[in-house]
């Protein structure tokens, strides 16, 4: 017996910090299509945890999840909010992993949208919003860069 076609179909939405994800899943967005972050994700954990919201504790929280639940854990967490969700389409912003992608592609038909910028326009990007987490400079940024490339 063959299983049932999937009833949703997930954007992954992919790119580097600074890259336009935020951007794309916006246009989505105001489509009527529910957007979901994986930084929203790990900062309802932290929230759980009474955490503050700094680079620091979001990353280690991060690799903490991932090390005990696996490295699709972000999308096993994503999961019941697409479920509840209504509507054929849904988007997942900023997906880390292969591994989060298959997740979703077990339960979803996916589309990968990648989304590319020089590092040049991202770094100015960056700049600009002036969120606390904000590379402090050229070399901050790189190491940034390297970090979410592992």
């Amino acid at each position: 017996m063959q299983s049932a076609e999937p009833r949703k179909t997930v954007m992954v939405i992919v790119g580097m910090p600074g890259a336009g994800k935020s951007l794309a899943s916006s246009v989505m967005k105001a489509r009527g299509i529910p957007v979901f972050v994986s930084g929203d994700i790990i900062r309802a954990e932290a929230r759980k945890r009474r955490l503050k919201f700094t680079r620091k504790n979001l990353g280690q929280l991060m690799l903490e999840i991932r090390r005990k639940e696996g490295m699709g854990a972000v999308a096993k967490r994503l999961v019941p909010l697409v479920e509840k969700a209504s509507g054929e389409y849904a988007v997942y912003e900023g997906a880390r992993s292969v591994e989060e992608v298959d997740e979703l592609r077990r339960r979803y038909r996916v589309v990968t949208i990648a989304i590319h910028a020089s590092s040049r326009a991202r770094f100015q990007r960056l700049q600009r919003r002036g969120r606390s987490d904000r590379p402090r400079g050229w070399a901050d940024f790189e190491e940034r860069d390297n970090r979410e490339l592992g």
